[in-house]
């Protein structure tokens, strides 16, 4: 049987995005194609793909024109003309990428009698609700505190680490419940929550130290059974939200304690530091019941407008967890300014849409069109199937779509062209594709 297949191929040479094109399989082949997809063979669910709302990203859409604003909002959560975004992340308090330091509650309120999201509700709120209009529905989006209140935290201070004072363990947890609550009143939805972004990185930005035990102890002791009392079980909980490198210590610690991993939906993963996605797949055997999810990634050092290695290190990344196991990829800011911010500490990073302030100018990075490359074509619900690469030039992924579609992804990333076969059902296609191009194949 003939099989016809859609391709959308982007290619440094000729700085072409998704360009459309066709094919036919229709030829048999043995068992000996560079690149074979078995669609019977299946392994995790997909859940979708993302961004951070952060407040520099929702400050930078008031920035720009009305008209690019929408533009930009179509262009990522539009389930048909834009990316499909359908996850999401914000943070509890400030992060680095907002405009300064600040919390939900006054200086030494124990009783949170104070706690109000009043300052969310001039830049993210707004477009959280103008996304959602956008999406068609509600994101399920994720919220990660980078810090708590200073005045809960031993060094006495946002920034520079320091960590959750042992007595406010139980009050720091209520806060989580008041953050949950007070976004649904203003019709946002939490579905997950992790315990703390980066929890062993001590930044000059609003950060938080825990050791493995700590976090274990935290979500066993406090904030697993808190949100429980608050009839709020539904909302995940992620721990680590950090770098692969020691994702496997981490989670082991955490999870090896049956209390503490009842409460657990997750583990969250950086790309920072270290590509060792087979750690990955060590989690996934270790603990099979949990999902893996990715909560962050950026290009770091500020903006690099035009950069095709930006674009690869996305695919790259994202090939290589969901071949060990990821079920959905959440990146970092949607929209950073000229600089790469505003960082109210100056770590400027890059994002796949960078508008200039000063001239209401949009620029869509090559990041943007690669992580399109998966979000447009894998539907949320999607298998991934069986992708074997003889090719050791190449890095492959498949999903099998709830509407019966094929799709497998292809990156090269060397300087030549590369030839090959790709067998499907073991029917064939000669394919070629360009040097530094990233192809995808839609086979119904």
């Amino acid at each position: 049987m003939t099989k016809e297949v859609k391709v959308i191929q982007s290619v440094k040479e000729t700085n072409v995005f998704w360009q459309e094109s066709s094919l036919t399989f229709d030829k048999k082949q043995a068992n000996n194609a560079d690149v074979m997809v078995n669609p019977s063979e299946t392994f995790q669910t997909w859940l979708g793909f993302g961004g951070a709302i952060t407040e520099s990203s929702a400050y930078n859409l008031n920035l720009v024109s009305q008209k690019h604003r929408e533009e930009i909002i179509t262009a990522y959560y539009d389930p048909d003309n834009g990316l499909g975004y359908n996850l999401g992340r914000v943070h509890i308090n400030s992060s680095d990428f907002s405009l300064g330091n600040y919390d939900y509650v006054d200086y030494m309120d124990e009783t949170l009698a104070s706690f109000s999201i009043e300052h969310e509700e001039k830049y993210v709120l707004p477009l959280l609700h103008d996304i959602e209009k956008v999406a068609g529905k509600p994101l399920k989006l994720m919220a990660s505190p980078w810090s708590p209140p200073s005045w809960m935290k031993t060094n006495n201070e946002m920034n520079h680490g320091g960590k959750l004072k042992r007595e406010y363990d139980s009050l720091w947890s209520k806060y989580f419940v008041k953050y949950i609550e007070a976004m649904n009143e203003k019709g946002i939805s939490i579905w997950a929550v992790s315990i703390q972004n980066e929890p062993e990185a001590k930044q000059v930005w609003d950060s938080c130290l825990y050791s493995a035990e700590e976090e274990r102890d935290f979500v066993r002791d406090h904030l697993g059974p808190t949100l429980a009392e608050a009839n709020l079980d539904q909302v995940k909980i992620i721990i680590w939200d950090h770098n692969r490198d020691i994702i496997v210590e981490r989670a082991s610690v955490v999870l090896n304690d049956p209390e503490a991993s009842k409460y657990v939906w997750g583990i969250g993963n950086h790309w920072y530091i270290s590509e060792e996605f087979e750690n990955l797949t060590k989690v996934h055997e270790l603990f099979p019941d949990k999902h893996l999810l990715f909560t962050e990634g950026c290009i770091e050092g500020g903006v690099k407008l035009g950069e095709w290695h930006t674009g690869e290190r996305y695919a790259r990344n994202i090939i290589g967890d969901i071949n060990n196991w990821l079920e959905g990829f959440i990146d970092w800011n949607i929209v950073l300014d000229e600089q790469g911010g505003p960082n109210h500490v100056g770590n400027y990073c890059d994002a796949p849409v960078i508008i200039d302030s000063k001239k209401d100018i949009v620029h869509y990075n090559s990041s943007f069109y690669f992580i399109g490359h998966f979000s447009k074509y894998i539907q949320v619900g999607a298998k991934r199937i069986a992708v074997s690469v003889n090719n050791v030039k190449l890095a492959a992924t498949g999903f099998n779509n709830p509407d019966g579609s094929n799709v497998i992804i292809i990156l090269n990333e060397t300087d030549n062209r590369q030839n090959f076969t790709l067998s499907i059902d073991e029917e064939f296609g000669e394919i070629d594709v360009p040097a530094h191009s990233i192809t995808t194949f839609i086979v119904n």
